[in-house]
């Protein structure tokens, strides 16, 4: 169980990743006046996501909806690391309620 559950956070992890990077590429052409090339590994990046989403072992569903919960923690944590703007409190709050969410979709025992 315990190996199930790294596995899956740090696929969670790395998909989160991929969507956010995938995001904030454009962002950055559009926003940012970064060089139009930045689409081309934006568009990889969503590929992967897409891809990364389908290697659980649940229904789509399910991760789709426990995803969530660690998208929320990793866009936070970009914009503290990347955006350089610190989370406030409630911003950590909710991010640690999302993942409690998270573990009880994906972790919760099933018949």
């Amino acid at each position: 169980m315990l190996y199930k559950v790294f596995m899956t956070t740090l696929l969670f992890i790395g998909t989160a990743i991929a969507e956010i990077l995938g995001c904030y590429l454009p962002y950055l052409w559009l926003r940012r006046d970064a060089p139009v090339w930045v689409l081309i590994p934006a568009a990889f990046a969503l590929v992967l996501f897409v891809w990364l989403l389908t290697l659980h072992s649940t229904h789509a569903g399910r991760v789709y909806a426990a995803y969530g919960g660690v998208y929320i923690a990793a866009a936070l944590m970009w914009l503290w690391l990347v955006d350089g703007v610190r989370p406030h409190l409630w911003d950590i709050t909710g991010s640690l309620v999302a993942l409690l969410g998270m573990a009880i979709i994906m972790f919760a025992p099933r018949t």
